[in-house]
């Protein structure tokens, strides 16, 4: 799927390493530099594929996603806001659904830096009472940050939902999660984790003492990826395991086998947005090992 976005025909070129194309009824933004690639849907502000030069992608994109106006794309990095999970309808807010505008795009030899702002309107105003500007900054090169920004007065709840690619699930640990979570497979039961995660089958756990610092080891794959937490409260980490995902129609019967989620979140610590100070929530990946 990854590899076909950056053969589509280009509508629009915006400088020489972006370009503006179309997949299905999606735009999406292409970026082509020497140190990466990657592609941003314009809904969403979604991230959905990076590759540093000379490595695998990083990041998973399932290959039955949907890119139809107003659908959830499966997979890449969705920004979840103004809510995280059922706490509103639709589910995991309305953010990831709704078309951002690109404000600003920079390019040096080290890497493309982008600006994308969603604004409130009366459709977003008919889910969420509340005016707001919310503002995703883009700095991709060898390592990819992702930093959210919320303005208004207001609080909400959110994750940026980060899918990462891997080569066999049964031999992927996750380190720093810490040891308490809530465990939304077994209806929010309190649980307590020793040792690194790992994906014997469906897992979906909120973790409320993570470290800063989480390293996704991929020993399949024979690389590690650091996932490294800005303002946030919690950690998610997700898999369907093969039962959910056979069910999903937006993933593959065998999908679960290469991804993971781990996802920067504030949920049981909220965003508090007032007009002086904007509510903050970001992250840095880099690959520390990799194999070509």
């Amino acid at each position: 799927m990854q590899d076909s976005l950056y053969k589509l025909p280009v509508t629009r070129q915006l400088s020489p390493c972006l370009s503006i194309r179309q997949k299905d009824e999606l735009p999406l933004l292409v970026i082509n530099h020497p140190r990466l690639r990657a592609v941003i849907a314009l809904q969403g502000a979604q991230l959905i594929s990076w590759q540093p030069a000379g490595q695998k992608p990083v990041i998973w994109l399932s290959d039955n996603s949907f890119f139809q106006n107003g659908t959830a794309i499966r997979g890449g990095v969705p920004v979840c806001w103004p809510w995280f999970g059922g706490q509103g309808k639709p589910s995991h807010g309305f953010a990831r659904t709704l078309p951002w505008t690109l404000m600003a795009h920079d390019e040096s030899p080290q890497g493309v830096m982008l600006t994308f702002e969603l604004k409130s309107s009366p459709q977003t105003l008919r889910l969420w009472p509340h005016e707001f500007s919310l503002i995703a900054r883009f700095r991709l090169g060898e390592h990819c940050e992702i930093e959210l920004e919320a303005h208004g007065k207001h609080t909400s709840t959110g994750a940026l939902h980060s899918y990462f690619e891997v080569e066999d699930i049964a031999g992927v640990s996750v380190n720093g999660l810490g040891s308490a979570y809530t465990d939304k497979v077994l209806n929010d039961a309190l649980g307590e984790l020793q040792g690194p995660q790992t994906y014997p089958g469906r897992v979906d756990r909120i973790f409320t003492d993570a470290a800063n610092l989480n390293v996704i080891d991929d020993s399949v794959g024979q690389r590690l990826i650091e996932v490294s937490h800005q303002y946030k409260s919690d950690v998610v980490t997700w898999n369907p395991g093969p039962e959910l995902s056979s069910s999903m129609e937006d993933m593959a019967a065998n999908g679960y086998r290469t991804m993971v989620c781990v996802e920067t979140a504030r949920i049981n610590r909220v965003l508090v947005s007032k007009a002086e100070a904007p509510a903050k929530m970001g992250v840095i990946i880099r690959v520390v090992a990799a194999t070509a």
